[in-house]
């Protein structure tokens, strides 16, 4: 099992996660970070960490939430890798509750 950063984590960016993985796991896109599901270690470090609650184990995604593990899948293998903690996007704080915003996403 892997664990999945789900659509909280869009227009948001907290890099708090980052942080404390012990494996640098982390991708950074334009305005979402994903997890490599080949490097995690199930540590479960990141899930407290993440201010906007957006990591889950993927056997326990939320309802709705299902699409995102192929999502951290395909972009993991493309995205750059983030190993230490930057500053949340600007409005971070306003989209970090905001549902229903995978059309947000930028790929």
């Amino acid at each position: 099992m892997t664990y999945v950063v789900t659509e909280s984590c869009i227009k948001c960016k907290y890099t708090d996660c980052v942080d404390v993985c012990p494996v640098d796991c982390f991708h950074e896109g334009p305005n979402f970070l994903v997890i490599d599901p080949d490097e995690c270690i199930d540590c479960t470090l990141c899930v407290a960490e993440c201010p906007a609650e957006a990591i889950f184990a993927e056997d326990d995604l939320p309802a709705g939430q299902e699409q995102f593990a192929a999502i951290n899948a395909e972009l993991a293998k493309t995205w750059p890798l983030i190993v230490e903690r930057k500053d949340p996007l600007p409005d971070a704080d306003e989209w970090a509750k905001v549902k229903g915003k995978v059309d947000k996403l930028e790929r």
